[in-house]
């Protein structure tokens, strides 16, 4: 038994004995705690202002993801051209300032609803740039042979600090109480000490990227930057295991893998919990993400489960239409969290291991198009098919988001790759 666990222990975690990868997989994690518990308290903070409004929800959403959908495809050009060190300190930086100014206009009592939007999107540009960069950045610090780990292991860090900083959302609102809000538990300013807590976070992770040794590329000559995103637009386009992928992961983006939306949603209006129920239940679904994750760093074959995770999200999204209440809630939510995740890191590891380096920045820049671009539709579909004021209701909103999922899913069945093809061009 105790050889097995360490068998498994060496094979779930091995990109971690690269020590550069593992510097910048630490501080990632202690950042993106942070940055979790600054996402959960500003989806509360939005429902506050708005009175408990889906659409207020899901417009703050659109603006948030609105700058992936008109600008990854040119953020990967850039990526491409530009030094990944570069790329990322300007993208940590601006996140901070975003961060600094939600921290102290809350503190103030100035945040509006309009604000909130325009820091969405500012933080939301600057993660168009970020976000295909640190996907680009794995193949920097790990061989081949471990980038399926290292990417499911990126997924881990992403959803431990999830399950963390969803949990401790509660925690430090109810700290912010005394601390900041006077014992005013109605007062919003009790909300902005997640927001300063994350503030601090960022500090760790720009320094290890400005310290850790990135490899020296060869950008080599360079056509215009339209003539880039053509090129790695046609590579997609010709290459069927990407493509169908990439088709799988856009068209659940747009219908069911929106959980920004109907987590909080069912959280506060649907389940009426609080700051402490609402903070777990999103905690419920970080956890199963983070065995998802898990589950997916101990396969070498990263294919394997992106059918059986599809299924197993569209399913739990149906049960979670069902629950009664916040009690029965958590484990479907968990199942949720498990099922997408299985999928996502999958789908990553497909797509990363197949694509050529050259193209890597735009390719991933052209993933994290369809799923975080499709961010702003996606949340306005969710938001209207389950808000409690629309024809639907929340819970048969939910289920025709999981039943719209499963179409794209049984049309792309047949053409999701059953085995991995070396990258072209790379020996």
């Amino acid at each position: 038994m105790i050889a097995r666990t360490q068998a498994w222990g060496a094979r779930t975690f091995s990109a971690l004995r690269h020590p550069h990868y593992r510097r910048y997989w630490f501080s990632q994690l202690l950042s993106l705690v942070g940055s979790w518990m600054q996402a959960t308290a500003q989806q509360y903070l939005v429902l506050e202002l708005s009175g408990g409004s889906s659409a207020a929800l899901g417009w703050v959403t659109v603006a948030q993801f609105l700058p992936s959908l008109l600008l990854s495809l040119f953020a990967g050009a850039v990526i491409d051209r530009v030094p990944r060190r570069r790329v990322l300190l300007a993208t940590q930086l601006t996140l901070l300032v975003t961060a600094t100014a939600l921290a102290v206009t809350t503190h103030l009592g100035a945040v509006t609803l309009p604000l909130v939007m325009l820091i969405a999107f500012i933080s939301g540009t600057a993660n168009a740039f970020d976000m295909p960069a640190r996907q680009s950045m794995v193949v920097d610090f790990v061989p081949r042979s471990d980038v399926p780990n290292a990417v499911a292991l990126n997924s881990l860090s992403f959803n431990v600090s999830r399950t963390l900083g969803q949990a401790l959302f509660g925690v430090v609102a109810a700290l912010g109480v005394s601390l900041l809000a006077g014992g005013n538990s109605e007062n919003i300013s009790r909300l902005a000490l997640p927001f300063y807590l994350n503030v601090a976070s960022f500090f760790v992770v720009l320094y290890v990227i400005a310290t850790l040794p990135f490899p020296t590329r060869d950008f080599g000559p360079r056509g215009s930057m339209l003539g880039d995103v053509k090129e790695g637009l046609r590579y997609v386009r010709a290459t069927p295991a990407v493509r169908n992928v990439m088709l799988l992961v856009g068209a659940l983006s747009l219908t069911i893998i929106n959980f920004n939306v109907i987590i909080p949603y069912y959280a506060r209006v649907v389940f009426g919990a609080r700051e402490a129920t609402f903070g777990a239940l999103s905690a419920a679904f970080g956890i199963g993400a983070m065995a998802g994750a898990l589950w997916q760093a101990s396969r070498p074959n990263p294919l394997r489960n992106l059918r059986l995770g599809a299924i197993i999200l569209i399913i739990s999204a149906v049960l979670l239409a069902l629950t009664p209440g916040p009690t029965l809630a958590f484990p479907v939510l968990a199942a949720c969290g498990f099922g997408m995740l299985s999928l996502l890191v999958s789908a990553n590891s497909t797509v990363q291991l197949t694509i050529p380096d050259a193209l890597r920045g735009r390719v991933m820049s052209l993933y994290s198009f369809v799923l975080v671009g499709m961010g702003p539709p996606g949340a306005l579909i969710a938001s209207t098919l389950i808000s409690r004021d629309w024809i639907l209701g929340p819970r048969a909103g939910l289920i025709t988001l999981a039943a719209l999922g499963s179409v794209a899913v049984l049309l792309l069945w047949t053409r999701l790759p059953r085995q991995l093809d070396k990258p072209a061009g790379d020996d």
